[in-house]
């Protein structure tokens, strides 16, 4: 492994805490031995082809330093190639930090980590989803809590993560289940009313929400969450036990296990790694080792 190592920064991620996190990250790389260049962007296209142009090049390794979408971002980059990954995870949901045990909203520590596991080689391929051309780590949503998310994306007031609690509200107010298709591994088409479906690589979003509880990185399959038609009444009675993953032996919640998940429904868009991916009808496949990355 080459000593030069690429810092990928969104310096804007948690409220600027992406900025202030690239100066302790890179202090801990830099003690290790690295060598160390920042890559920043002047937007996210920018930033992705700065990213891949440095893996082409040969860098040691992609250290992303950022929330949920910065490690999205960094992922397609590096997925399918032999660069690893690295994550300082400083943002709001750091759901894929959490997934691969690494700390959180603490950049002088992950940056140790990471330091640590480059050096030491221990590294480790993991699976990945892909829609299309689009890999992501966490989890595929759509549904109910797509539309919360469409709906937050709108609202210019408030700011922060108060405006998708007020999109909840809203959401909840014109609550009613979706039409669902869903097809796992090519098999049969299932027709449901469905509230959401989760499609997990990992098994949080949201910052901690435990939708698809069980979901492994390793094993080659999605963990798909179905939670069915509900009323707003039953939805809020479930809904906090997503936090501990309490939900899945709720009889209104469903569990399948699938490598290839195709999704369809009238008016929902799909989201990764709390990122639009555009509407359903979509096929999302779990790709086995698809990234290699450096942590515990």
């Amino acid at each position: 492994m080459t000593s030069e190592i690429t810092l990928f920064v969104n310096p804007t991620a948690g409220r600027g805490r992406g900025a202030r996190a690239a100066q302790p990250a890179a202090s801990a790389l830099r003690a290790a031995g690295f060598s160390v260049r920042t890559v920043l962007g002047e937007n996210a296209r920018d930033a992705l082809t700065r990213a891949r142009a440095a893996v082409a090049a040969g860098t040691g390794a992609l250290v992303a330093v950022g929330g949920d979408g910065m490690a999205g971002l960094a992922l397609q980059a590096v997925a399918g190639t032999d660069t690893p990954l690295g994550l300082v995870a400083v943002g709001t949901g750091n759901d894929f930090a959490r997934s691969l045990g690494l700390p959180v909203r603490d950049p002088a520590a992950a940056g140790r980590v990471v330091a640590g596991a480059l050096k030491e080689g221990r590294l480790r391929d993991i699976d990945l989803g892909r829609v299309g051309g689009t890999w992501f780590g966490t989890v595929l949503a759509s549904g109910f809590d797509s539309r919360v998310n469409d709906r937050g994306n709108r609202m210019r007031w408030p700011t922060g993560r108060f405006k998708y609690d007020l999109a909840m509200l809203a959401e909840l107010a014109a609550f009613k289940p979706f039409p669902y298709r869903i097809t796992l591994d090519d098999g049969e088409v299932r027709e449901i009313e469905a509230t959401l479906v989760a499609v997990g690589n990992g098994s949080s979003y949201g910052g901690g929400m435990q939708i698809c509880a069980d979901a492994d990185l390793t094993d080659g399959l999605f963990n798909i969450t179905v939670v069915g038609a509900c009323g707003r009444a039953s939805l809020l009675r479930v809904f906090p036990q997503v936090y501990k993953g309490t939900h899945l032996s709720h009889p209104m919640v469903s569990m399948y296990r699938a490598a290839k998940v195709e999704l369809a429904a009238e008016g929902i868009t799909g989201y990764a790694d709390g990122e639009p991916l555009g509407p359903l009808p979509l096929v999302a496949e779990c790709v086995r080792g698809a990234v290699r990355v450096a942590g515990p």
